[in-house]
Formats: structure tokens, C-alpha cells, sequence
């Protein structure tokens, strides 16, 4: 077991670099792959502490990979640092208030993720070399996850080829190891294009692209009645053909993101959907392009994983909030709706065996939580959103935590979580998961009997089903469309 005091110590002392460095990359909010500024400071204080830095790594010119050290084993920290378009808000108040209109901000708390991992990364090298421990420490600067996949495009390229753990986390709403399976997905552009004309002199003559946009819509709305229960199917027009009602708009597109449970099925739905769109086509009298952005894979579990951070989780002191923290904490309560209370509950529940389902009495009037909530390789539990972890998961065995940064149910994609962003509580719990994770990877370094049980189960996971990566290739990662 590893020497928790000494643990404490390499962490905390880098604490202030590391809260400034966070709240930095919060100012940057940066789109995906367009991190430049926080790719850069990130790298470079990597290579202050003695890493040595890969730039540009699968060709992605905000990637890098840092190690230290040589040799057997290799165990990974994966950090991202992207924001969201659309979430610019003021930090640290209770209300909702814009920095810059239309800007973007860190509603999914990247900044904290890839710092936190970082701050492991750092600890974890610090403490190998004081015990004179083999092996190799890694940090993977991983680009545009929000909408981009940056992992997969990384996998594509054998980035991950040689790691024998990867070890991660996401600010979150409660502590527990992230013990659900994730869905896959493919991200799609459908152009159309037709004929302009004047809407009233010649309407007969044009030949409508948003036409063929609505129509695919509304084919994509029946198709939801028949596909299977877990798949999610979301779409966003990224082009309406203009400003100008007057004129038949010749060129539109949509974007769609297609998840389910499987990459197999993904692809069975995508194919639909590609038929939907032809068929507006037909009708319309246009035609369509379409272009494959991106997919990531399902999120494959680790048990044996799953067990060493469960353990590291229990060996690391629990977080206490001061009165102001929690002052603060129920101002913010007083915005989020009982729809989403009642969903944070659910998501709980779905990791909580039978004899553990009393936890959630309390849970019902936290407004922020601790505690530790139990989880089991004996519950299967289901995450309804995507990450492209999933594609490392597939390649390496990988474990992730959720750590308490925010209020509880503080709903993920919004202007309550990039506001709490900077607020004290969050750096409490990147501080926290930094300790869960390095303690996860020094008991990997200590004991690599535990690898050769996480690899066992791994490769008895996947006989049958070879990782595929998603992205085919010549398939280059996209950026954020702006009006």
C-alpha cells in the first residue's frame, strides 16, 4: 500500500500551480481541437517536472504524450482540457450571467479533469523515483472530447498500444468509481443541396436543401419508435440556407449523433438514417453528401480495476466542506429543478446493490456529497452518455471515478457547472481524485501481480471482439462550426 502521507505531500505541493493552472484553461475555454493555450501550459509544466513531451501526437496538433521513467509497467493518466461552445458564464455566483455572450465555457469541468490527472501523474513520478520503483509514468493531453472523439483518433494511430493500465476520472456530483458501461456512437453531417429561386416569383423552379433538412428530421422522429431502448439519436442544423425567407435555400446541413450500446448497432442505425436522408433527397429533388465526423466506442469495464481504485478510494481521507462551501452549495441548490434531482437519484440507484439503497435517504437532501457511494462488479449499471475513454478501455484496462466537485445535481452542459468551475469546492475535489488516482497507479507499480489480473480479465472480456477503431481512416477530426 502506498505511503498516504508521503502521497499527500507530493500532491499538495504543487496544489497552488495546479488550482492556477485550472482556473487558466477555465479563462481559455478553448473548443475542441483548438486547445492550443491549454495543450501548451499543461505540456509545459510537465516538462518542469522532468516528463518528456511528445508533441502533436496521431497528428492532432493540441495532442502530446509525457512520460517518465523506462521499462515495465506503463501506467497512463488520461487528461482533456476542451470546453463547450455556448456556455460562457461569469464563476464562483449563483446566478446565471455570461462572461462574453455566445462564448464558450467549461460546462463538463476539463480543465479540472485534466489537471487533477496531471497533479496524479506528477505525484506518482515524484514517489517512483524516491523508492526507486521501474516503470514509466504517462500523461496523455487528449484533445476534443467533447464532439470529437480525440481518444479514438488517438487509437487509430496505436498511441495506447503499449499501455497496461489507464487510469482516469470526471468532476462530478457524488464520489464513486465509474462503474457503468457507456454508449457508442457515430457523429454524421448530412449536406443537401438544391436550387435557389425567388420564394415568390419562381418558387417552382427552386429545389429546397432546408426542405430535405426538415423532412430528414421528421423521418429521424419515426425511426425512434423502432430502434432499441438504450440508443439515442440527437441532431442539430448547423446550416439553414440563410437569412433570406425570400429565397429557396439551395444548401443546408445537419449534423447528427447517433448512439447506442454497441458499435454494432450504432452502425445498423446509421445505416437508416443515411436512407432517411436519401429518401429526403428523393422527395426534394436534391441531393446529399454526407460526411462521417467521428465515433467512439462503449466504455468496457475492469473489475479487477474497478477493486484496486475502490481501495484507494477507501485509504484516502473524504473531503470536508466548510460552511461556506456549504452556504454556497445550497444558493445553487435553489436552481436546479426536482426533474433533475429526481434524475442525479436515479443515476445513483442504477450503481447501488439492494442492501446498499438506503444510502439514498440521505442523498435526497444532500446538497453536496462526500460520502462514498458503493459500487460492485455485481451491478450492471448504464451510462447514457458517451466518452471516447471507451476506446481505450478496449485496448488497455482503464478505470475512472467520479469526484464530488459540484453541488449535487448540478445538471453536466450548463451554465450551474461552468460557474462552480472555480468555486473552492471544485479544487477540493480535483485535489481528491488526484490522491485517488495516484494511489490507484502506485498500487498497479507496487504489486504488478494486480496488472496481470486486470490484463486476464480484459483479454477474457474481449476474446471474441478484436478492438475496431470507429474512425475509419482518412477520416480527419472536425472542429466547431461557428455562424
Amino acid at each position: 500500500m502506498p505511503d498516504l502521507h508521503e502521497l499527500i505531500t507530493l500532491v499538495d505541493a504543487k496544489k497552488e500551480t495546479l488550482e492556477h493552472a485550472a482556473k487558466t484553461i477555465w479563462e481559455f475555454a478553448e473548443l475542441r481541437f483548438e486547445e492550443t493555450k491549454s495543450s501548451k501550459l499543461l505540456s509545459q509544466l510537465l516538462e518542469q517536472e522532468g516528463f518528456h513531451v511528445d508533441y502533436g501526437v496521431a497528428e492532432l496538433s493540441t495532442a502530446f504524450v509525457a512520460s517518465y521513467g523506462s521499462g515495465a509497467p506503463v501506467i497512463s493518466f488520461l487528461g482533456e482540457f476542451d470546453a463547450l461552445s455556448s456556455l460562457s458564464q461569469k464563476g464562483n455566483v449563483s446566478h446565471q450571467e455570461a462572461l462574453v455572450e455566445g462564448e464558450s465555457g467549461h460546462g463538463c469541468g476539463h480543465h479540472l479533469l485534466g489537471t487533477g490527472a496531471l497533479s496524479a501523474a506528477v505525484a506518482v513520478r515524484h514517489y517512483l523515483e524516491s523508492h526507486q520503483l521501474p516503470g514509466t509514468v504517462r500523461y496523455y493531453g487528449c484533445p476534443g472530447e467533447e464532439g470529437g472523439s480525440g481518444k479514438a483518433f488517438m487509437a487509430r494511430e496505436g498511441v495506447f498500444d503499449d499501455v497496461d493500465a489507464a487510469i482516469t476520472w470526471h468532476p462530478g456530483t457524488y464520489n464513486a468509481v465509474m462503474a457503468m458501461e457507456s454508449l457508442a456512437n457515430y457523429q454524421v453531417a448530412f449536406h443537401f443541396k438544391g436550387k435557389a429561386s425567388h420564394a415568390a416569383g419562381s418558387p417552382h423552379l427552386g429545389r429546397s436543401a432546408l426542405d430535405a433538412v426538415e423532412l430528414m428530421n421528421i423521418g429521424a422522429n419515426y425511426l425512434r419508435e423502432h430502434m432499441v431502448d438504450e440508443a439515442r439519436v440527437h441532431y442539430a442544423v448547423t446550416n439553414a440556407g440563410g437569412a433570406s425567407p425570400n429565397v429557396v435555400q439551395p444548401d443546408a446541413e445537419v449534423l447528427y449523433l447517433i448512439r447506442a450500446p454497441e458499435l454494432h448497432q450504432v452502425e445498423e442505425l446509421y445505416r437508416r438514417v443515411q436512407k432517411i436522408a436519401e429518401g429526403a433527397a428523393l422527395m426534394t429533388e436534391t441531393t446529399v453528401d454526407v460526411r462521417f465526423e467521428k465515433g467512439c466506442s462503449n466504455f468496457i469495464r475492469n473489475e479487477v480495476m474497478e477493486e484496486v481504485m475502490n481501495e484507494a478510494f477507501q485509504q484516502v481521507p473524504q473531503v470536508t466542506f466548510t460552511e461556506e462551501e456549504q452556504a454556497y452549495a445550497a444558493d445553487m441548490q435553489k436552481t436546479i429543478t426536482t426533474n433533475e434531482r429526481a434524475g442525479f437519484l436515479k443515476e445513483i440507484e442504477g450503481l447501488l446493490l439492494d442492501e446498499h439503497l438506503h444510502l439514498l435517504d440521505d442523498l435526497k437532501t444532500s446538497s453536496l456529497v462526500s460520502d462514498i457511494v458503493p459500487t460492485s462488479p455485481r451491478k450492471k449499471a448504464r451510462l447514457y452518455g458517451s466518452t471516447d475513454v471507451g476506446d481505450v478501455s478496449w485496448l488497455t484496462p482503464t478505470v475512472q471515478c467520479w469526484v464530488t466537485c459540484y453541488t449535487a445535481a448540478t445538471p453536466f452542459h450548463s451554465w450551474q457547472m461552468v460557474t462552480q468551475g472555480v468555486a473552492p469546492l471544485a479544487y477540493k475535489g480535483m485535489r481528491q481524485a488526484a490522491l485517488i488516482m495516484a494511489s490507484t497507479a502506485l498500487r498497479l507499480f507496487e504489486q504488478p501481480e494486480l496488472i496481470e489480473r486486470a490484463k486476464a480479465a480484459h483479454q477474457k472480456k474481449l476474446a471474441h471482439t478484436p478492438y475496431q477503431c470507429p474512425i475509419p481512416k482518412g477520416i480527419q477530426p472536425s472542429t466547431i462550426r461557428r455562424s
